[in-house]
């Protein structure tokens, strides 16, 4: 079976894409539809019409037999990967009752589910009443029983946006228990719906027959059904396998499967994780999300809205260069490489710290962005330097409680996302980590994560240690610079780990007299 080929559908913030990979985890076909990211009604908001998510898929697959008529024998299974968080309302008929609240919406809701006295006096004790009251307050569930009680009424499930689209696949409401991150009443110690008396049935105003059938990654879900057939081009029968969340399949993809080997995800949202077999609250009271590898934990630390300032950053201030690209074809990611590279490791003192938008429990909820060091020589090249410094600073810290919770010191590093294209973001990860730093072989981890599940599901490798090794494998390779190294080592230690706590006290009173951010 030399030419068999897996189909992962990777919906993600900005595109829907189609990949066709093989079982050394090569590339054999790629499409891609982009998508408006959300529309907002009103600020804060983030929405998306479920029906276009859909659409895309349907596209991106049809695009892909277009060009490529003879793989669409090949295919042995198909797996979706999705962005996390991305709720979705259904009715009786399976439609969508209204759009998608997707994971970048903020909306929140004082009007919430009471939860009992047992349970508000062990949050008490335990000290994280606030945390819960915060995780009432965001969740989506809480937010639509508040404001459109008609749609709840009329809602038959309540599904992620991988829950739906496996829907639309097979026809059965059926998802990957690697996908639930989210504000759902998910047990994620023992990777399940939350049992009958856990509180988050309280918390939350959702009934347990609204949720969907859950199983591991890498089960056969279903096949893929005449309708979906005939909308994406898949043959029908096709088997669905069983995937994970974006994240969770990045980490596989990227070939970190072992908890000595951290894994920083640069894209909307930058994290770090490693995979773990045992259950690690890197946080206490935060759980680690589901891994794609069934029973085991990905031990994640999140920068919200982390390479977003990246984009923020190149959309106000990178004009010249994005001109430049257009008048001399040079691609704009060699443009703005140069412009980091046109600046000292450490900027000349300018340190950022990138809240740019506010926490949980570090930092916390009152959390904002911060840049000092201001001088006369700094320009816009040092501001945009400052900003990939200030990220890999915050994922050091990451990397630093993830092994302290641990107890396993992280020895290299592998970064995906979009982020992992640059060779100056690259590098000065390495030199801010000390740690040899390796970019996968292929952009796309999160879809090979999807394949590498569906081929063991499918038993065209034997185990997930085979296939991950059959899979993946490292491309350029980044070594510290002592020198810079210590740089960054003085300035993280010196001035970066003080910042949050010397500042928390001025972004408490920013809150107290804007009222922003929104306190729960």
């Amino acid at each position: 079976m030399s030419d068999a080929t897996i189909l992962a559908i990777d919906n993600g913030t900005q595109s829907v894409r189609a990949l066709l990979f093989d079982l050394q985890g090569n590339i054999v076909a790629k499409t891609q539809v982009h998508l408006e990211a959300y529309f907002s009604e009103h600020p804060g908001w983030a929405e998306h019409d479920p029906l276009d998510y859909w659409n895309a898929v349907c596209t991106a697959c049809q695009r892909l037999w277009a060009e490529n008529p003879a793989a669409r024998a090949t295919v042995q299974g198909v797996a979706v990967t999705t962005q996390r968080g991305t709720m979705i309302n259904l009715g009786a008929d399976g439609q969508p009752l209204r759009p998608a609240i997707t994971w970048l919406d903020q909306r929140r809701t004082d009007t919430v589910p009471p939860i009992g006295a047992f349970w508000r006096l062990a949050f008490k004790l335990a000290g994280v009443s606030h945390t819960i009251n915060y995780f009432r307050g965001e969740a989506e569930a809480n937010w639509i029983q508040a404001h459109q009680p008609d749609v709840w009424a009329q809602t038959h499930k309540y599904v992620m946006l991988s829950g739906y689209l496996n829907h639309r696949l097979c026809g059965s409401f059926i998802d990957s228990i690697g996908s639930q991150v989210g504000y759902l009443p998910f047990d994620y110690k023992r990777l399940a719906w939350a049992g009958k008396k856990d509180w988050k049935w309280q918390a939350l105003a959702v009934k347990p027959e609204w949720l969907p059938e859950l199983v591991a990654p890498g089960t056969r879900m279903g096949r893929i059904h005449a309708a979906a057939s005939a909308a994406t081009g898949i043959l029908e029968g096709t088997p669905l396998m069983a995937a994970a969340a974006d994240k969770a399949c990045e980490v596989i993809g990227a070939g970190c499967q072992q908890p000595h080997i951290g894994c920083l995800s640069y894209g909307t949202t930058a994290t770090i994780n490693t995979t773990s077999a045992k259950y690690l609250e890197v946080t206490p009271f935060i759980p680690p999300y589901p891994s794609a590898i069934p029973g085991a934990y990905s031990t994640e630390v999140q920068i919200f809205r982390g390479y977003w300032m990246v984009n923020w950053f190149k959309q106000q201030f990178g004009h010249h260069e994005q001109s430049q690209s257009l008048q001399t074809g040079i691609a704009p990611e060699v443009l703005f490489d140069e412009l980091v590279s046109s600046v000292p490791p450490g900027s000349m003192g300018l340190m950022l710290q990138p809240y740019w938008s506010p926490g949980i429990k570090i930092p916390g909820p009152e959390a904002k962005g911060a840049i000092i060091g201001f001088g006369d020589v700094h320009t816009r090249a040092h501001v945009y330097r400052a900003i990939l410094e200030g990220l890999a600073y915050a994922l050091r810290e990451g990397k630093e409680r993830i092994e302290k919770r641990s107890g396993v010191p992280i020895t290299e590093l592998r970064i995906s996302g979009g982020g992992s294209q640059s060779d100056a973001a690259m590098q000065l990860t390495a030199d801010i980590f000390g740690l040899p730093t390796a970019r996968p072989h292929i952009y796309e981890t999160s879809g090979l994560g999807a394949a590498i599940d569906a081929a063991v599901g499918l038993g065209l490798h034997p185990d997930f240690d085979t296939a991950v090794k059959a899979m993946t494998r490292m491309g350029k390779t980044f070594t510290p610079n002592a020198t810079h190294h210590a740089t960054y080592n003085a300035l993280y230690h010196g001035v970066y780990q003080k910042m949050y706590g010397r500042l928390q006290p001025l972004y408490r009173t920013i809150q107290h007299i804007t009222g922003y951010p929104r306190m729960p």
